[in-house]
């Protein structure tokens, strides 16, 4: 079985109230996300999940306050020995400009979307603002984009996408295998304190909190609560703890 190792890669933060994360708890509380590229290491392909943002806000406070290093997107891809152009595979979680920003510099990757997602970015709602076509005009002009139209794809051995539509109707957890089990990224903007809620929050019979930003509240709790039982690693996707971590896996 492929076993692979993954790499956080800070590529961007945002700085807002923390209840923009976790669902009617934790107003009024300032909070910084990091914006991850995740570089997976283990096939003959190079192959990264999300792109991030094009131009991260890079400063001493936002690095304090996610506990680890902002980088551009070319600087922190060098890290790894690797350049925009050797990346083959990108796998999105979904199209909102923070996780695509950087498509068009990896000219030769096939970049991989589910067909709501495609959708979406083409006919956003008001709401869905963070839906930015501009981002992915280039690579759909180079027929990069490879749509997946099925709730569940094998994109390489031992690395899976699921439709799981609570923060967009086409967000992909990524399920990947390690050495120390099965890892998911998670295809909806979470942070831990949503799969470990803190004991006010267990208290009211709550498993998780679902994201603030949904497409229905109750189906994003229930795809959480899935999520949770079956990864042995669960890899919230604005989670600060993993900036200051070189390899989950």
């Amino acid at each position: 079985m492929s076993e692979y190792k993954i790499h956080p890669i800070v590529v961007g933060t945002k700085l807002f109230d923390k209840s923009m994360m976790t669902y009617q708890y934790a107003g009024g509380i300032e909070y910084t996300i990091p914006i991850y590229c995740w570089y997976i290491e283990g096939s003959d392909k190079k192959i990264l999940v999300d792109t991030g943002e094009m131009h991260p806000i890079i400063s001493e406070e936002r690095e304090k306050a996610i506990g680890g290093k902002i980088y551009k997107f070319e600087e922190g891809l060098k890290r790894w020995g690797l350049a925009p152009e050797d990346i083959d595979i990108i796998i999105h979680t979904h199209l909102h400009n923070d996780h695509c920003e950087n498509d068009y510099k990896c000219v030769n990757a096939d970049i991989y979307v589910h067909e709501k997602e495609l959708k979406k970015i083409h006919d956003p709602h008001p709401l869905d603002y963070r839906y930015i076509v501009d981002f992915i005009e280039d690579v759909e002009e180079n027929n990069q984009i490879k749509i997946i139209k099925t709730d569940y794809i094998e994109i390489a051995p031992g690395i899976k996408c699921l439709l799981t539509p609570a923060h967009t109707e086409g967000g992909l957890s990524i399920f990947i295998n390690t050495s120390f089990g099965k890892a998911v990224i998670t295809g909806f903007c979470v942070i831990e304190e949503n799969f470990n809620p803190p004991p006010e929050i267990k208290g009211m019979e709550m498993e998780v909190i679902p994201p603030a930003t949904h497409v229905n509240v109750y189906e994003a709790y229930d795809i959480m609560v899935k999520i949770k039982s079956e990864a042995d690693i669960v890899i919230p996707l604005h989670e600060p703890k993993f900036a200051s971590v070189d390899t989950i896996g």
